[in-house]
């Protein structure tokens, strides 16, 4: 509740100082930290943010040689799109980013940086409710990609054993970096369904999983993990979406984690990227169910 609460407010108080001219507001967020972008590296990052400012209050505390100001960071998402214009534009500082940076964004910023926090994965996620769980719980690239193309429009046709009932398509708005990812690795360029119901965000779309049993969709293994019980991973080409075989490559709906700046990080934004990087920040990734970069 208290990362949820930091999402809406950073968010509303983004939207009221853009509004405004030169005033106390605006030199206050002008010594803030303004992140945003995917909506599933978000709350681990407002996490992240909420732990540093208590641990540390001022910025003096961190690093002797700063001022005794109160540390502020802003943490807002609106899909891994949003991430990378908004960093390039000059609307937040960093970037947060769940999916490759494109040739044509990286050389918009060839004086920034790009930071693997850690990884990601896909997982074509059911409501536990499904006889698939049982009868078929191991689907191949190409069934998949069957289903979403809406070839395959009730579960019946895909399997005589489950129901007659027709299937629910659910997946991410085309801003977020989940439908890029999962466009690039199963669909292929084959257009997703008409019918499917696209929503805007990662939690929405496991929260549409977790109220239809009937539903389908492709779920960061993070909020699964949240919503252990409500959701179910399907295993895809015989494997698991594990950290292990997410770690190794073995399971191929994958993602990275980034953090994108266009330009090198002040002081104040570097000791937050170090704080995201270190060993507290990467537990916070690992507990919020992804997987940690190696250093």
């Amino acid at each position: 509740m208290k990362r949820i609460k930091l999402l809406l407010v950073s968010l509303l108080v983004l939207l009221m100082l853009a509004g405004c001219g030169q005033s106390s507001e605006t030199t206050s967020q002008d010594q803030s930290i303004k992140l945003g972008g995917s909506s599933t590296l978000a709350p681990t990052v407002a996490k992240c943010a909420d732990d540093f400012t208590e641990k540390y209050k001022t910025w003096n505390n961190v690093d002797p040689k700063l001022p005794e100001e109160p540390i502020v960071i802003f943490v807002s998402t609106g899909g891994s799109g949003f991430g990378v214009k908004s960093a390039l534009d000059g609307t937040v500082d960093i970037g947060l980013v769940s999916r490759e940076i494109k040739d044509e964004e990286q050389a918009k910023m060839p004086n920034g940086k790009i930071i693997k926090m850690g990884s990601d994965a896909l997982a074509i996620a059911v409501n536990p409710k499904n006889p698939i769980v049982q009868e078929k719980p191991d689907l191949t690239t190409d069934e998949v990609k069957t289903i979403f193309a809406g070839e395959v429009k009730t579960w019946k046709e895909l399997d005589a054993k489950l129901p007659d009932r027709p299937t629910v398509l659910a997946i991410r708005d085309l801003g977020g970096g989940a439908a890029q990812v999962f466009d690039e690795l199963v669909m292929k360029k084959t257009p997703v369904a008409k019918e499917a119901i696209q929503l805007p965000s990662m939690g929405a779309l496991a929260g549409k999983v977790a109220e239809n049993a009937d539903a389908i969709g492709y779920v960061s293994t993070g909020l699964i993990k949240q919503n252990e019980g409500k959701i179910i991973a399907l295993n895809i080409d015989g494997v698991a979406p594990t950290n292990e075989n997410i770690a190794s490559g073995e399971y191929k709906i994958a993602r990275p984690l980034l953090l994108v700046t266009k330009d090198q990080p002040d002081q104040k934004q570097q000791l937050f990227i170090d704080y995201l990087m270190s060993e507290d920040g990467l537990k916070v990734l690992e507990e919020m169910g992804f997987v940690p970069a190696v250093k």
